[in-house]
């Protein structure tokens, strides 16, 4: 049984306001289309996830998405939807899904597939609460209403036969054309997580709905102290008559901080990113090093939110250098300094930084990750 996911993000996306369209704005530090793309791409019954992008919307999509795959869709939802099923390989079965509804659940899927053994289509719904008003004042019963939700979930064929029917392009979902079409549709329980984002007020009650879990991890990092080598500790270099040797710039304190903040997404250590036996690392400015795994907790939707950093050495003394280093972390990182401590100590002239031969880092970042919504 073949799966695939159809995000459909051929909006303009006006009424949210931002100056871009509402599915590449940031959403909680990721942008909104992110956020539904992984996690049904991190649903194990989902085997393809596909985007249908507005023509001159490519270089938006691939620097938001640069792995994801991506089809051209039309001026209306129902002309997109119909566009992307003929240019991608059918399937045994489809969820469509509204890049405006960002967060989606894993449960909610389940629902929709299961519902499909006994249905041609099926749509995640929530009960009407509020009291509905006709355009004449009068009241419209809300018993037997409900509130529409996506991913709708069909059988490939039959929301291909729905598309290539004739209508009006009218169709607002998708489930619609396959009810015109005489197909059956089932009901299954939404979820408050997948409301629509539709205008500027509402992606704050979108992150809003977001549980955040706040982590923290540590760095260690260790490197010999030599004579013709420059000495680069936290992206600065400090005068001194011996340098650290390593493959890189051999900058303890901004490893340290690196593998502290991939420590924190469980994304291994600087040595698989970054192996020593590849030349081009060599004599390397570590600074790359420390913005690429603060991208990558970034591209969770994470956040730093703080850095601590320990020299230890004898000499040189770090007091006089604490403020540049401190600035220039904060720098690479995009924080303000006084979420950067730095501070310095010594062994007591005991082992082998007291002896002058090496000096060591150790470092914890705390970040802030979106709760697993999946």
């Amino acid at each position: 049984m073949r799966n695939i996911a159809l995000i459909v993000a051929a909006g303009r996306g006006e009424r949210a306001g931002g100056g871009v369209p509402k599915q590449y704005a940031m959403l909680a530090g990721r942008p909104m289309i992110a956020w539904s793309h992984d996690a049904l791409a991190a649903h194990p019954a989902i085997d393809e996830v596909i985007v249908a992008i507005a023509a001159g919307q490519e270089h938006a999509f691939e620097q938001t998405l640069p792995h994801a795959d991506f089809v051209i869709g039309g001026t209306t939802r129902a002309d997109t939807v119909r566009r992307a099923i003929g240019q991608i390989e059918p399937a045994d079965r489809i969820l469509v899904h509204d890049a405006a509804r960002p967060f989606v659940t894993a449960a909610v899927i389940d629902r929709l597939f299961a519902a499909l053994d006994a249905a041609d289509g099926a749509i995640p719904v929530l009960p009407v609460a509020d009291t509905l008003v006709a355009a004449d004042g009068g009241i419209v019963p809300r018993d037997g209403l409900s509130r529409v939700q996506t991913p709708q979930a069909f059988r490939f064929g039959m929301l291909a036969r729905a598309h290539a029917a004739e209508h009006d392009g009218s169709a607002t979902d998708d489930a619609q054309l396959v009810r015109a079409l005489g197909g059956s549709i089932a009901l299954v329980q939404g979820d408050t997580m997948l409301e629509k984002v539709t205008y500027p007020g509402d992606v704050a009650a979108a992150e809003a709905r977001i549980e955040w879990e706040t982590r923290t991890a540590t760095g260690f990092d260790v490197h010999r102290l030599e004579d013709g080598e420059e000495l680069w500790l936290g992206g600065v270099l400090i005068p001194h008559h011996q340098g650290l040797s390593g493959h890189s710039d051999a900058d303890v304190a901004l490893h340290a901080i690196t593998d502290a903040l991939l420590g924190t997404i469980a994304a291994g250590d600087i040595g698989q990113h970054f192996p020593p036996s590849d030349p081009q690392w060599r004599g390397a400015e570590s600074g790359q090093f420390l913005r690429h795994a603060a991208d990558l907790v970034r591209t969770r939707g994470g956040q730093i939110t703080f850095v601590d950093l320990t020299l230890i050495c004898e000499a040189p003394k770090i007091g006089p250098h604490r403020g540049a280093i401190q600035a220039r972390i904060a720098e690479l990182l995009a924080l303000s300094t006084d979420r950067v401590s730095v501070k310095a100590t010594t062994t007591e002239r005991l082992g082998f930084t007291g002896r002058g031969e090496g000096i060591a880092a150790q470092a914890a970042a705390t970040v802030r990750l979106p709760g697993n919504l999946v």
